[in-house]
């Protein structure tokens, strides 16, 4: 009788332990997060960096927000900079994520990993008190050069153009650059430099002689928009092309993106983000 006894403790012991065994083994299988998260009963967590373009800026502060509602353990941080700075933060693995409003150079492309998130129209914007409503593309680029410097040469009152641009290294101001100026024209020297797109809109809409140039989706009731050629910056017209002042968003990656960083991108292009994006912009295909 003892040893029945004995016998049946044994084996009740084995059993409870075969059991919590089972329950307490591996953490149950989830999406990857990269850069060292872990997915804990398939939660995403961890961090991601964003930096660069000021323009890319607010789209993916508005990504983010909804990316980290959904995954309340993900932090996802995003800076400014400018294009060229967020390239090389994501080159030198300062930033998971580098953005650029502006395509890249050879030299870039070849060590980053380019994903377009959206496409962006540039808009010429003056003061809304300023009477010109279409600008000729030529008109734009002399203007910029110091060729035309009164409003009375395009048709305006006769007051002095204030001529207010982005600074060097700006994504904005490479594509404006390479589409309005082309190789020959240079932006002139006496042009009044902002540090970013809103403080162009700001700098425009204190100043009723002022023009500059912004995102469309820094757009506000504080200036007016410029048709060029008469076009107007319209989602429609970037995505025919008729309005030719426009150019990518583009998140950069040092490598394929993986992991955590792979599934903010992958939220970004699906039809959850890409519906963000058209609220302001216009989404890629």
């Amino acid at each position: 009788m003892f040893r029945s006894k004995v016998l049946m403790l044994v084996v009740l012991t084995l059993f409870a332990l075969v059991t919590v065994t089972g329950c307490g083994g591996q953490a149950t299988d989830g999406p990857p997060a990269g850069d060292g998260d872990g997915a804990k009963n398939g939660e995403l967590q961890g961090n991601i960096t964003i930096a660069g373009s000021t323009s890319v800026q607010p789209l993916s502060e508005l990504l983010a927000e909804a990316f980290m509602a959904q995954h309340p353990k993900v932090t996802v941080n995003v800076q400014g900079g400018g294009s060229s700075q967020g390239i090389k933060a994501a080159i030198d693995g300062i930033a998971d994520i580098g953005a650029s409003s502006r395509e890249l150079k050879d030299e870039e492309a070849a060590q980053v990993k380019r994903i377009q998130i959206a496409s962006d129209g540039i808009a010429i914007v003056v003061h809304p008190q300023n009477e010109i409503t279409d600008l000729t593309l030529e008109q734009v680029r002399k203007i910029y050069a110091g060729e035309i410097t009164n409003w009375k040469e395009v048709g305006g009152s006769d007051q002095a153009i204030a001529v207010i641009t982005r600074e060097e290294g700006s994504g904005t101001r490479g594509a404006f650059a390479k589409i309005v100026m082309g190789k020959e024209a240079k932006i002139s020297k006496r042009a009044i430099v902002q540090p970013s797109t809103g403080g162009v809109r700001a700098a425009v809409a204190r100043n009723p002689s002022g023009i500059g140039y912004v995102s469309v989706g820094h757009l506000d009731e504080t200036v007016k928009v410029v048709a060029v050629d008469g076009v107007e910056p319209t989602a429609a017209n970037i995505v025919s092309g008729e309005y030719k002042i426009s150019r990518p968003f583009l998140y950069v990656t040092k490598d394929e993106p993986a992991g955590l960083v792979k599934e903010y991108i992958d939220f970004v292009l699906s039809p959850e983000g890409q519906e963000i994006v058209a609220a302001d912009y216009v989404p890629v295909k």
